[in-house]
């Protein structure tokens, strides 16, 4: 409806409604945004989905009471698509229970590019009864149900979806905390209607959520996730603004899964994973060769940065971690392994008289960060002013207790190695630590063939450690390095970690993905807690900020990452084999033996291939390995000192002569530092 001044009822509370631009309008309380955005234009008032009432995100029809900043949002902010993919999955769960009654409805969040919802049923989803399921969905859209918010009294809710056979429903109100309304949606009445426990918000009809969706797969799912509790069956879609929004997404993914670099990881012999060694991987010769290039490339930027290389130990007492803070906080994500010490030798770290066969436990862990550790090696010995910054570098092995579930591949594991460092310094020294680790990052990330990375600079929680004062300081220093280093970011108003600001850096692959990868954090809570100090010019003690920063993260991760951007076909000098010499013929085979030896000689990566096979079924074979480049060798070859090259997707080849072939895969398979 339009509001008009002049019926106002002078007796209702008037209320100051803030726009975007600062325009400010005047309303009774209970307007709600639907009734200013027709207000304001009713063409804007069609094609509005939803509002930000001071900053979050709400329903149009909700009554705004109080004075309050508006913004009305459409289809094509960024909010818009974590609605549809609500209301999609609510339209999807309506499908369902309209084709298979007697199915129970449980969860169904959203999650990057999608949603899934959790039913309870006795038979799995096959793939026909997906089709049939998109296709009721297109039907309750195309109806256009509003979507029709309700607050239920807790025992009537409760009450309501036991009498519905719906336990799952009654056991989440149940556990909400005494007091909290419970939001229940409405979509459609009679035979057509259809409701959920919700706590919002929606767009205002079921035909807001349009056509570009599609349901994915089926998986099982324990009930919130507990391997003790029922399995239910997940169904995964994908929703999209548009058709032509989806068909890009799919085709992503179609890329992504010719890409995958388990799938790549096994044709090209580079590692494997078994049952007997969850969340870790059994790096192969060809695979480890590109390990061994990635760690010792990163190993020369740091060395040319100023960092100095440590290495810390694998198990560490429990006590340390409940002085680091991580025992409270990180504990059921540890590896905790108990450790008999005998009675009479005090903690068992030394030699002495064993008074008694008894012994007593106690509690050691393996370590899931190495921050702690690298505090220890600072506080070995006094420190001055004039040390630092000091700069400690670790190719550290992690263990993380993840849950089976969330293993995957390279991508997640229990056992990683992280490129991780620690810098301890002064206050005055953070901008240019900063800056200098902000160019090193580009530097590394351009080097690797990334140069679309995003930037987003965290700033303070309500809930933190320091003073104020501090906290500007650290937050503008950040700033200054990322602005003197020309990098584009946003900043993210509290959500930065509780003991320091950070910068975290996303970079995007060959197909559009993006991947967290380096981040910039400091902390002014570790120093603190593990007594870290140094000696001021003033003769004082005084505490470092130190700064946690990965560039790659997880070496296993990144390799993953990178083996999917150049689908297998990475960097010749991360290629684990650069050539394969083959023979055409065994006449050539002393001549391709030799020229092999030179290769290795001169620093390539050779292997020599004079099997008594067809030289077309040794350049496929070969071809599916990634291998990049194939010197193709026969009789005429070998009279004439040349070699053939045919280069990984390639249709011709190059004839050159030996000296000039050797000459130039040097030149290309060097390192970019």
């Amino acid at each position: 409806m339009v509001i008009s001044m002049k019926n106002v009822d002078r007796q209702i509370k008037d209320i100051t409604i803030t726009l975007p631009d600062g325009a400010q309008r005047t309303y009774p309380s209970g307007t709600s945004a639907l009734d200013v955005a027709t207000d304001i234009s009713p063409g804007l008032a069609k094609v509005v989905i939803a509002a930000k009432i001071d900053g979050e995100l709400s329903d149009l029809s909700l009554p705004i009471i109080n004075d309050a900043a508006l913004e009305l949002v459409k289809k094509d902010a960024d909010e818009a698509l974590e609605l549809i993919r609500h209301d999609c999955a609510h339209v999807m769960a309506q499908a369902v229970q309209k084709l298979f009654p007697g199915t129970q409805v449980t969860i169904g969040p959203n999650i990057d590019n999608g949603f899934f919802y959790d039913f309870a049923r006795d038979e799995p989803f096959s793939s026909e009864d997906i089709e049939a399921i998109e296709k009721q969905m297109r039907t309750i859209i195309q109806r256009g149900d509003a979507f029709v918010r309700e607050v239920w009294d807790r025992d009537k809710a409760i009450a309501y979806f036991k009498d519905k056979g719906e336990a799952y429903k009654a056991e989440i109100i149940e556990d909400l905390p005494e007091g909290e309304d419970i939001k229940v949606y409405r979509q459609g009445q009679g035979d057509d209607g259809w409701l959920d426990l919700c706590r919002g918000p929606h767009m205002p009809t079921t035909r807001h959520v349009g056509d570009g969706f599609k349901l994915l797969k089926v998986a099982g799912a324990y009930w919130r996730g507990d391997s003790n509790n029922a399995m239910l069956t997940r169904i995964y879609g994908t929703a999209w603004r548009d058709k032509k929004e989806l068909k890009a997404y799919l085709h992503q993914l179609e890329e992504a899964e010719k890409r995958d670099h388990r799938k790549l990881g096994a044709e090209m012999d580079l590692f494997h994973f078994q049952p007997e060694a969850q969340g870790s991987v059994f790096w192969h010769p060809q695979g480890f060769t590109i390990y061994n290039q990635m760690e010792g490339y990163i190993r020369r930027r740091l060395n040319d940065a100023g960092y100095d290389e440590i290495k810390t130990p694998q198990l560490i007492d429990n006590k340390l971690w409940e002085k680091s803070g991580h025992w409270g906080k990180y504990r059921e994500n540890m590896f905790v392994v108990p450790d008999e010490v005998p009675q009479g030798s005090d903690d068992g770290t030394h030699d002495g008289p064993i008074l008694s066969d008894k012994a007593f436990e106690k509690l050691m862990a393996l370590k899931p960060m190495n921050c702690p550790a690298h505090v220890q090696v600072f506080n070995q010995g006094i420190k001055s002013y004039r040390d630092l910054p000091i700069r400690l570098a670790e190719f550290g092995c992690c263990h993380r207790n993840e849950a089976h579930g969330a293993l995957h591949g390279l991508m997640r594991l229990r056992q990683f190695t992280q490129d991780d460092a620690h810098i301890f310094c002064t206050e005055d020294q953070i901008t240019d630590e900063a800056v200098g680790f902000c160019e090193l990052l580009q530097n590394v990330y351009s080097d690797l063939g990334f140069d679309d990375v995003a930037v987003a600079l965290s700033l303070r929680p309500e809930t933190r450690v320091g003073d104020d004062a501090l906290w500007d300081k650290a937050e503008e220093g950040l700033r200054k390095a990322l602005v003197k280093t020309g990098l584009e970011f946003r900043e993210d108003p509290g959500e930065g970690a509780f003991y320091g600001p950070k910068i975290d850096y996303q970079i995007r692959d060959a197909i559009g993905r993006t991947w967290q990868c380096g981040t910039l954090q400091l902390d002014f809570n570790l120093p603190e807690r593990l007594d870290a100090s140094y000696i001021g010019e003033d003769g004082n003690k005084h505490r470092p900020v130190m700064l946690h920063r990965a560039i790659l993260g997880s070496l296993e991760r990144f390799i993953g990452v990178m083996i999917e951007n150049y689908s297998g076909k990475l960097p010749l000098w991360l290629t684990p084999t650069q050539v394969v010499v083959a023979t055409i013929t065994d006449k050539a085979d002393a001549y391709a033996t030799a020229l092999q030896e030179k290769l290795v000689a001169a620093g390539v990566r050779a292997d020599l291939d004079i099997r008594n096979e067809k030289i077309n079924y040794k350049v496929r074979e070969h071809s599916h390995a990634k291998v990049p480049y194939i010197y193709v060798v026969g009789a005429r070859e070998a009279e004439e000192g040349t070699v053939a090259i045919r280069e990984l997707g390639g249709k011709d080849q190059l004839v050159k002569n030996v000296d000039d072939a050797i000459a130039g895969l040097v030149d290309d398979a060097k390192a970019p530092f």
